[in-house]
C-alpha cells in the first residue's frame, strides 16, 4: 500500500518554469556520451570538450570559422530543378524544398572569396544537412564555379567535403559532375594554383571518388567516415568483417591515402602555415 498518492493533475511549484529553463541547453556527446552545455560545443566549434569527438559543423559556421571577418558569399543563384520529375517514397521536389527551408539555403554547397591569414583564397564549403550534402547538377557547377574563380584569380582553392556522394534523384546528371569538376581541377593544376582537399565526417561515393581525394594536400578531422562505398555495404559484399576503424581518417592515413589528420580547432592556423609553403609571395607573384 502507497503512504502517498498525488493525484494526476497535481504538479509540483515551478515544474514547468524549470523545464522551460532547461530545455535545449545541453547536448550529449556522440563520443563519450556526456552531457555538455550547448554553449561550450558552439565556442568550441561542435568539438566536445571532455573527449574531442567532433560533430557536424554547418557550413556558414565552418566559413566563419576559416575566414578573416569581410568576406564575401559568391555563386549562391543557383537553384536545383527536377528534371527527372523523380519519386521515391516522396517527390524530390519535396525534398528540396523542405531542405531549403530547413538549411537557408540553395543546395549542398557555400562558396566564399575572402582571405585565410594573409592569403587570399577561394573557399568552397558543403552543407550536409541539405539531402546529406549530396552532389547534383547545382552542387558540381558551384564548384566548377570556384575552381575557375581561383584559376583567373590565382588564388588557392580550399574545398570542405561532408557528402554522401552522387544525388541519385538526378541520375547521370549528377555522376557527369564528377568528371566536371575533376577536369577543372586537372587546369587548376596544370595553372600551378594550390587545391587543398578538407575531408570531413562523413565524405563518400562521388564526392570520394572525385575532387576529395584530388587535393595538392588531402587532409582529414579526426574520426572522419571517408571512402567510397560504406563499410556495412562492403561487408555485406564481400562476406567479411573489415578491420577496426575501417574508412576511418586515422586508417586511411596509417595506409597513405590522407596527408594529415588536422583538429578543428588547430584547422585554421594549419592551413595558413601549408599555404605559406606551396604559395609564398615570390610564387603569388
Amino acid at each position: 500500500m502507497s503512504w502517498f498518492k498525488r493525484q494526476e493533475n497535481e504538479i509540483e511549484p515551478n515544474t514547468a518554469e524549470k523545464s522551460v529553463r532547461t530545455e535545449g541547453l545541453w547536448q550529449k556527446c556522440e563520443g563519450c556520451g556526456q552531457y555538455v552545455f550547448k554553449a561550450e560545443f558552439e565556442a568550441n566549434l561542435q568539438v566536445c570538450p571532455k573527449c574531442g569527438h567532433h560533430l557536424r559543423l554547418d557550413a556558414r559556421s565552418r566559413i566563419a570559422s576559416l575566414l578573416e571577418p569581410g568576406y564575401q558569399l559568391v555563386d549562391f543563384e543557383l537553384v536545383s530543378t527536377d528534371p527527372l520529375e523523380f519519386v521515391d517514397i516522396k517527390p524530390y521536389r519535396d525534398r528540396l524544398e523542405k531542405a531549403r527551408r530547413e538549411t537557408g539555403l540553395n543546395d549542398a554547397v557555400m562558396n566564399a572569396v575572402g582571405n585565410l591569414g594573409p592569403h587570399a583564397v577561394v573557399l568552397s564549403v558543403m552543407e550536409f544537412a541539405f539531402i546529406g550534402g549530396s552532389m547534383g547538377c547545382v552542387v558540381g557547377e558551384t564548384i566548377a564555379r570556384a575552381i575557375d574563380r581561383s584559376l583567373a584569380a590565382r588564388q588557392p582553392l580550399i574545398i570542405v567535403a561532408a557528402s554522401g556522394g552522387a544525388r541519385m534523384m538526378e541520375g547521370v546528371a549528377s555522376l557527369m559532375q564528377l568528371a566536371k569538376v575533376s577536369a577543372g581541377l586537372a587546369q587548376l593544376d596544370d595553372a600551378g594554383v594550390p587545391y587543398i582537399s578538407v575531408l570531413t565526417n562523413p565524405t563518400t561515393g562521388g564526392v570520394t571518388a572525385s575532387f576529395g581525394m584530388l587535393g595538392d594536400l588531402n587532409i582529414a578531422e579526426p574520426g572522419a567516415l571517408i571512402g567510397f562505398a560504406g563499410p556495412r555495404v562492403i561487408e555485406q559484399t564481400i562476406r567479411q568483417k573489415l578491420p577496426e576503424g575501417f574508412q576511418r581518417s586515422e586508417f586511411l592515413l596509417e595506409h597513405g591515402m590522407l596527408d594529415a589528420i588536422v583538429p578543428r580547432r588547430e584547422m585554421k592556423n594549419y592551413l595558413i602555415r601549408a599555404l605559406d609553403f606551396m604559395w609564398p609571395a615570390t610564387v603569388r607573384a
